[in-house]
């Protein structure tokens, strides 16, 4: 299956997790045999909440900055950088500056358990 979408189509649909956080659903695992492609956004001042997830996921970050929680580490991410975060390891994102935290999520197509640590 081919697939074409231009991405400034794609609904932004707003999380329950955080502040300020939406997610486009770029090609679901529906659309492709291996992996979901996700691009998030994380409007200044807001925060994605510390949790695990039961897949791992491959990240490129498209714009801005954020304080991104890693397991025991702390780093500072911007546009540019690319993030692997293993399966079952705490995360987190909270937006540095005024610029929207937005990276494109990679995910291999299986069952994703999401379980939120701290708000």
């Amino acid at each position: 299956m081919i697939v074409y979408k231009e991405s400034k189509n794609i609904e932004a649909m707003a999380q329950k997790a955080g502040k300020g956080v939406s997610m486009k659903m770029l090609l679901s695992p529906d659309e492709s045999p291996n992996f979901a492609m996700r691009n998030f956004i994380i409007e200044a001042g807001g925060h994605m909440p510390l949790h695990t997830n039961s897949v791992e996921h491959e990240q490129y970050v498209l714009s801005g900055r954020a304080k991104v929680v890693l397991g025991d580490k702390t780093i500072e991410a911007k546009a540019g950088d690319v993030l692997l975060i293993p399966a079952g390891v705490a995360h987190s994102y909270e937006t540095i500056g005024d610029e929207a935290y937005s990276f494109l999520c990679l995910v291999p197509k299986a069952e994703d358990r999401i379980e939120i640590l701290a708000c």
